[in-house]
């Protein structure tokens, strides 16, 4: 009978465990508070109740010196955004930084394409640097890289898009991908269907809502003023939330690229604890 209690007392454990998000933000939505004074907005964000960044630039300090101001206010960087360019080219030297800031997760959040848009040619070339890059990060570093969408990657493609043929011609084992929530909705599609369709494949997450009265467009893109706090524009994010826990996403980031984030990034914190 102890034994059942016990394993009993595990498993509503692990379930109440799994069921809790622990949102982080991304450094873009503080961008131009971090390019003035570094420690200064880590203090404010942490004061936010915040204690883990992704990371997309460094802010002129050095990797050493971010993880020193991280690690003297208990906070982390578990996930590092380059550029294409650089993961290509300079990946060891991405695997090290990202090392060094102590991040799990390298991310890339453009393929570079011109005016004649989003190919073929131009997918398969991505995914095929994608597994090269991200096998290296995953054997020399024990890092997972991730391919974060952009809205051009759910153009129609055969049966499917663009989106499912990265997908496809990926490596799981080496490539996962970070999931923007906006950025899945506006050109047309469904976050919840979409982390449905991939259930394993989805490590991270952009959080971010759309102003009410925008309307969605497979093509172009829209405002960072668009941006509103979770749970008060377009998205249904109870629906987006449960199912990303369930399929197992593990780290969520609050984005917000308006110029109120400092005022929206608490809200948003908010609306994700009320949904525990």
């Amino acid at each position: 009978m102890k034994r059942i209690l016990l394993a009993l007392c595990i498993v509503f454990a692990v379930h109440i465990a799994a069921a809790q998000v622990s949102a982080g933000v991304v450094s873009y939505s503080f961008r131009d508070a971090f390019a003035k004074d570094v420690p200064g907005t880590l203090d404010a964000v942490k004061a936010m109740g915040i204690t883990d960044i992704e990371f997309s630039s460094l802010f002129g300090k050095s990797a050493a010196e971010l993880r020193r101001l991280l690690d003297e206010r208990g906070m982390t960087c578990s996930s590092y955004g380059v550029a294409y360019g650089d993961l290509v080219e300079k990946t060891d030297e991405v695997g090290q930084t990202a090392k060094t800031l102590g991040a799990s997760y390298v991310r890339v959040a453009w393929i570079p394409h011109d005016s004649t848009g989003f190919t073929e040619t131009v997918a398969l070339k991505a995914a095929g640097d994608f597994n090269t890059a991200g096998r290296l990060l995953k054997e020399k570093y024990g890092m997972l890289f991730c391919y974060h969408n952009h809205g051009y990657e759910f153009t129609a493609y055969g049966k499917g898009t663009y989106f499912d043929l990265l997908a496809a011609k990926t490596d799981p084992k080496y490539v996962g991908f970070e999931m923007d929530i906006l950025w899945v909705y506006f050109p047309g599609k469904d976050p919840v269907e979409l982390l449905k369709k991939y259930p394993k494949r989805f490590y991270l997450m952009h959080m971010k809502d759309l102003k009410p009265g925008i309307a969605r467009s497979p093509v172009g893109g829209t405002s960072g003023d668009n941006n509103v706090p979770l749970g008060q524009g377009q998205l249904d994010m109870p629906a987006i939330l449960k199912t990303a826990q369930q399929v197992g996403v593990k780290k969520y980031y609050i984005e917000d690229e308006s110029d109120r984030s400092f005022q929206q990034v608490p809200q948003s914190l908010a609306f994700i604890r009320a949904q525990q």
